[in-house]
């Protein structure tokens, strides 16, 4: 079966399913055993994770049988499943919570991320707020909308472009090696403000959407990044990996510098790396 747009409300559909039947019932109520460190202590794991990319990958299976599912959960276990989703047919790529350690400190700041691949270009992209009840969607040529848990359709726009000492932005110059990290570090404080929500899902939803103007991302997975920056092309933006070529499915390095417009992203580029 191929995917096309009239899908995206049945995708829609299950995030929410899997947002009432596995993250929210435990939201707040973990117990020590539903928590395990993956990587470090602020990388994280929950019973929420698990359960909720199941059910996502068990109803995505049961449409499209064909389709390469890439779960972040199943490819922490395995990471060779990710061998082929810059060439797969179909491809569905999932975050269950992204936030998770905001989930597990039980802050309400996470979300449930979900991309679409057809043959190496992302078609669109569904980021889910369990919380607020609603949704962010970018589809390919039809804009970015955020559809309200009341029903409305709202068509969202990225923040219009401004010198960098007039941008809110976040620079995770944690994840980098020296000297990029100090130097990083250093040049933020050209900007007005920052923000460091540790949630793409929400970081992305406050560009797409204008209330903020750039994030720079180092490390590169899938899940993380997919969906948000086909959502925020779609509302009017520009992302490149740090040297100006474009992000694709395959990529899981060469750093993420998401902007307005293209000549932002030459401004930031220029002015945060600066020596």
């Amino acid at each position: 079966m191929t995917f096309d747009d009239t899908a995206i409300d049945w995708l829609t559909g299950i995030l929410a399913e899997a947002a009432l039947a596995e993250i929210m019932p435990r939201f707040r109520r973990l117990g020590d055993g539903d928590i395990r460190q993956k990587t470090s202590a602020a990388d994280l794991v929950t019973e929420a994770d698990v359960n909720a990319e199941r059910l996502i990958t068990a109803r995505l299976r049961g449409r499209y049988p064909q389709a390469m599912v890439v779960g972040e959960e199943a490819c922490s276990d395995n990471p060779a499943l990710l061998n082929g989703l810059g060439d797969a047919d179909l491809a569905f790529v999932i975050d269950p919570v992204d936030g998770t350690f905001n989930f597990a400190s039980g802050v309400p700041l996470f979300g449930v991320m979900l991309a679409v691949v057809v043959k190496g270009e992302t078609v669109a992209g569904i980021i889910h707020d369990p919380v607020g009840k609603d949704w962010l969607i970018g589809a390919r040529g039809a804009g970015s909308h955020i559809r309200h848990a009341h029903g409305s359709l709202e068509k969202v726009h990225v923040a219009a472009p401004a010198s960098i000492s007039e941008m809110t932005g976040s620079v995770s110059w944690q994840y980098m090696a020296e000297p990029e990290r100090s130097r990083l570090a250093r040049n933020q404080t050209k900007i007005l403000s920052q923000f460091a929500y540790r949630c793409a899902a929400h970081e992305y939803r406050l560009l797409a959407s204008g209330h903020a103007h750039f994030v720079v991302y180092n490390k590169l997975m899938p899940w993380d990044h997919l969906a948000g920056v086909l959502i925020h092309a779609e509302a009017g933006g520009h992302a490149a990996r740090f040297d100006g070529s474009a992000y694709r499915p395959s990529h899981l390095g060469g750093g993420l510098l998401v902007a307005p417009d293209q000549e932002s992203w030459h401004e930031l580029r220029s002015e945060l790396w600066a020596q």
